[in-house]
């Protein structure tokens, strides 16, 4: 069965997440957006942990059905998606701070589990190394290495997937405080680790430069901290429904079909830079400044782009065998609000993304699926030729840089928007 997963988001637990990441507006956008299986995310969190065991009913396949299924209306403003099954999974994004071999260490990383049982027990485990209340996703004192060790140790159905692995702050690759590989991080333990998530400045092509990644799979999720942000990457599967099956396509490629990604110059840390300085520079920039910023002579954040030119021993991208392909997209309200030229939040935007809705029932099969006559048929189009060029890839690329989200137009001067006004 084909199937959409998105398994690292997050609850209102976390900081700096919306108060709308409940159950309730976890099932909500997933309806919307498309999205079959979801993460929970925040497992660890005692007052979270309490929620997903009374509200959640166990399937006996390692997903969760939501027990009583809710009026949405509630939450979604209108939007009418199509009714689809929506599933969850037992998921937690941890934060591990350490010193390891002369360096503080700080990375993130997606655990998954099949069971309440599993999760409590691997809580009672991680609660000897932080404060599991103070924050969804808790800040551990403990090594990458030794974290996967307990989560081995608790069930060998138990997974950890390093998170954005390339991002520089919070990352085993990052240029702030991770490693030059994915061994020097889990050492003896290496060959537990599968699959790897690429984040929102990085893409599988351009993992596909080094290597060493070669074995490992290339998994995208959304790090949703507002349900509206759920399914900004996610995860392509054609398996039965179950945990294992899931996880045994992430091993194996077998029932992996792919990514949804966005286009990595959106990213927020896809090139180096200051922020505060406006200083904005592709790799051969910052190695002209020999690392440091030219108005305040500090050294810049280096992102993603430079961190793969260092590391990686391929000039161009060449694709792993049995490794499956991807698709860039932009959420739709992004699309709507290029078009419409109003900011994302407006009312406007709304209206029109709700019709849009409705009239396909969710957002991915708008974006992926439907063909471009039906969408000229019932919206118009400005609609069709928008997302044809998101499809082929026709867009305009401003890159993000030091926590500042890049910019992906459809627009251009010659071509769509000419069309649309």
């Amino acid at each position: 069965m084909h199937y959409i997963a998105d398994l690292h988001v997050h609850s209102h637990y976390a900081r700096a997440t919306s108060k709308d990441l409940h159950l309730t507006g976890l099932y909500t956008w997933a309806q919307i957006k498309g999205i079959d299986v979801v993460g929970t995310g925040d497992f660890t969190h005692p007052a979270w942990y309490q929620t997903l065991k009374e509200e959640l009913t166990p399937l006996g396949n390692g997903f969760f059905k939501y027990a009583n299924k809710p009026d949405i209306s509630a939450l979604s403003h209108g939007i009418r998606p199509q009714e689809r099954e929506v599933y969850f999974c037992l998921t937690v994004e941890v934060c591990c701070i350490y010193h390891y071999d002369g360096r503080l260490r700080k990375s993130h990383h997606v655990i998954c589990v099949p069971d309440l049982a599993t999760a409590d027990t691997l809580n009672k485990r991680l609660a000897r190394f932080g404060n599991l209340s103070a924050d969804g996703r808790p800040i551990l004192k403990l090594s990458a290495r030794d974290l996967l060790e307990i989560v081995l140790e608790v069930s060998p159905r138990a997974h950890l997937i390093p998170a954005h692995i390339w991002t520089p702050w919070f990352a085993i690759l990052g240029s702030r405080s991770g490693y030059d590989s994915v061994q020097a991080c889990f050492r003896d333990l290496t060959p537990h680790i599968f699959a790897l998530e690429t984040g929102l400045s990085s893409d599988p092509a351009m993992n596909w430069h080094w290597t060493d990644l070669d074995r490992y799979t290339m998994v995208s999720n959304s790090d949703a901290h507002s349900p509206r942000n759920l399914g900004r990457e996610a995860n392509l599967l054609d398996t039965e429904i179950s945990y294992d099956a899931m996880f045994e396509a992430f091993k194996t490629r077998q029932g992996f079909l792919g990514t949804l990604e966005f286009f990595p110059e959106e990213g927020k840390y896809h090139l180096d830079g200051h922020r505060n300085c406006h200083i904005c520079f592709s790799p051969e920039e910052t190695m002209q400044h020999e690392g440091l910023c030219p108005v305040c002579k500090m050294p810049l954040t280096v992102g993603v782009l430079h961190r793969i030119h260092l590391l990686s021993d391929r000039k161009k991208p060449i694709q792993p065998k049995g490794a499956p392909g991807f698709m860039h997209i932009i959420p739709l309200p992004e699309i709507i609000s290029e078009m419409v030229n109003k900011g994302v939040k407006t009312k406007t935007v709304a209206a029109a993304y709700a019709k849009a809705i409705h009239a396909f029932g969710n957002e991915f099969d708008l974006l992926r699926n439907v063909p471009l006559t039906e969408i000229t048929k019932k919206l118009g189009s400005r609609y069709a030729t928008a997302i044809q060029r998101v499809r082929e890839g026709k867009v305009s690329r401003q890159a993000g840089y030091d926590g500042i989200y890049g910019k992906i137009s459809v627009l251009n001067k010659t071509g769509l928007q000419s069309l649309l006004f």
